[in-house]
């Protein structure tokens, strides 16, 4: 299965459980960077932010390393509804490493 499939499962996956607060649809997709817009109520009583890092717990159950970064657009209305778009880096995080000394 490619990335775009895997992303797609995992928003089928948030959205299965999450669908009757928030849903989540895949704006852009390029190099590693990919952008997610979230709509919905929200539930008041969760962070609004743990929405946007269960996506990150949902692909790692596809092998996906997915990692919020940003939140480009931010939009309420008086009727507690959103929209959201947030911004994910896609791939391993960098590692350290050190050069030995001779």
């Amino acid at each position: 299965m490619v990335v775009k499939e895997k992303l797609e499962k995992v928003l089928e996956e948030f959205n299965r459980l999450h669908g009757s607060e928030a849903n989540a649809r895949i704006l852009r997709m390029e190099g590693d960077e990919v952008i997610i817009e979230f709509e919905g109520s929200f539930c008041a009583t969760c962070g609004l932010y743990d929405y946007f890092d269960d996506i990150r717990w949902e692909a790692m159950d596809f092998g996906l390393e997915l990692e919020p970064v940003e939140v480009l657009e931010a939009e309420e209305d008086d009727f507690e509804h959103g929209r959201y778009v947030v911004r994910y880096r896609l791939g391993k995080k960098p590692i350290l490493t050190l050069n030995a000394k001779d």
